[in-house]
Formats: C-alpha cells, sequence, structure tokens
C-alpha cells in the first residue's frame, strides 16, 4: 500500500505556471509507475501524463510541450510542472501509482490514488 498527497494548486492567470507535488508514503517509489490524471465535474478523470519506473515520460496531447512530469525516488515524490496554463486546464489534478509494467494510461491501470488538488486558470 502506498498514499499519496498532493500540493501546489491554486489559482493563476492564462499563460501562467505551477508546479504540483505528490508525496508517497513509501520508500520504494521506485517500484511504481506514476501518473497525473485530471478532472472536472460531470466528466470523466483524462490522463495527463505518466513516468516510467526507469524515467521515461508520455504525456496527453492537449499538455505535450507545455507540461513536464518528472520524479524523485530520494525524496519520494513526483512533480508536475505545468506551463503556458490555459482556463480549459482548470482541474482537480490527482496523482496516482501503479504497478503495472509497461506504459500505463487509464485510470484502471492505477491502484493507489491521492486525493487531489485544485488548479483554477482564470482568464
Amino acid at each position: 500500500q502506498v498514499q499519496l498527497v498532493e500540493s501546489g494548486g491554486g489559482l493563476v492567470q492564462a499563460g501562467g505556471s505551477l508546479r504540483l507535488s505528490c508525496a508517497a508514503s513509501t520508500r520504494t517509489l521506485s517500484n511504481y509507475v506514476m501518473g497525473w490524471f485530471r478532472q472536472t465535474p460531470g466528466k470523466e478523470r483524462e490522463f495527463v501524463a505518466v513516468v516510467r519506473r526507469s524515467g521515461g515520460t508520455y504525456y496527453a496531447d492537449s499538455v505535450k510541450g507545455r507540461f513536464t512530469i518528472a520524479r524523485d525516488n530520494n525524496k519520494n515524490t513526483v512533480y508536475l510542472q505545468m506551463n503556458s496554463l490555459k482556463p480549459e486546464d482548470t482541474a482537480v489534478y490527482c496523482c496516482a501509482a501503479s504497478l503495472i509494467w509497461g506504459l500505463p494510461q487509464t485510470s484502471a491501470d492505477f491502484g493507489f490514488w491521492g486525493q487531489g488538488t485544485q488548479v483554477t486558470v482564470s482568464s
């Protein structure tokens, strides 16, 4: 079992930046593939980015070139740097951990979730 706690959300103007953090309660973060998802009311949870055990990354087309996911296994923390934010990026952002090998990208692939942090981008 691993517990995840997100932080760093807030209100920002369009074009601005935020960095989200996800602190994990495990000393073996390297065992997990880590991802970020986002959700808005009335919509399904949306994949944002994933970082593999090797450090390889993959992004949703909607955030590619603007967001960067990174992991620091020594600090048991995963980050999501969000630049050039747009109003349509407004959502609750959740961190997730997966024990699946390969490149998990759907909610069902991730067994551990944080509570989420709200990101609001004003126009």
